[in-house]
């Protein structure tokens, strides 16, 4: 089994992993925002269930990734408290 110092140093490798992702993730969640705001304003005035469908799926896009960002940094305070009691 790997000793204290080790399980440390590796546990801030990955939370350093899962931060780089959430900033990855943060991109992601913007270039889907700009894509949404754009076709909102290329589609406006239209009222076909499809460009609502697909402004609405990218708004749910979003949110998802927002949701994971949430989970990936819960996953990171766990792994912080665990380093924390070693």
């Amino acid at each position: 089994m790997a000793g204290v110092d080790e399980i440390r140093a590796g546990i801030a490798t990955a939370n350093e992993k899962c931060n780089s992702s959430i900033a990855a993730l943060q991109q992601a969640a913007q270039a889907l925002e700009e894509a949404r705001q754009i076709l909102s304003q290329v589609t406006s005035g239209s009222n076909q269930p499809e460009v609502t469908q697909a402004n609405g799926l990218l708004a749910n896009a979003g949110q998802g990734i927002s949701d994971t960002q949430g989970t990936i940094q819960q996953a990171i305070s766990s792994a912080e408290q665990y380093s924390a009691r070693l």
